[in-house]
């Protein structure tokens, strides 16, 4: 049986969130909307690109749902109340554009650690990595779509 989530996990929801409103914050998630990587080198190619605002942005989200999925695999935060689809979605579109990379990536960089907490987090609940999987097909149709009305 699930763990009840209190106030407090609910208060570091909220934290959670308001971090997610930062300025910046905001364009990076912005960012990682646009991006579309479509083989390792295309995110080798931002992750080399040190003192950019694209690799900047790139580790600033990154960053975020790692410590974010940390706070859950440590008992720190309600796995339930965080994997709730209106505050951990982003979490999954982010992932689920890096995840067909993610083995050579982290062996092109020598850094097992690049999305760990994020995927262990997401492999340890009932569906999750096929919640990744139809977030990357929905991700897919929606850039599509994107890409017609631009033509």
């Amino acid at each position: 049986m699930a763990e009840k989530a209190t106030a407090s996990d609910a208060e570091l929801i909220l934290k959670l969130y308001d971090l997610r409103r930062e300025a910046e914050m905001r364009k990076a998630r912005n960012w990682w909307l646009g991006f579309w990587p479509e083989s390792v080198e295309d995110v080798m190619k931002v992750a080399g690109a040190i003192g950019t605002q694209e690799n900047a942005w790139l580790r600033q989200v990154g960053g975020y749902w790692e410590m974010a999925a940390s706070l859950v695999l440590h008992g720190a935060l309600n796995k339930e109340l965080f994997l709730e689809p209106g505050f951990c979605g982003e979490m999954f579109v982010t992932f689920s554009k890096v995840q067909p990379f993610l083995k050579e990536l982290r062996e092109k960089t020598n850094n097992a650690a690049i999305f760990a907490n994020v995927e262990k987090l997401i492999s340890s609940v009932e569906g999750g990595m096929e919640r990744v999987k139809q977030t990357r097909e929905r991700m897919l149709a929606f850039r599509k779509m994107a890409q017609a009305q631009k033509a």
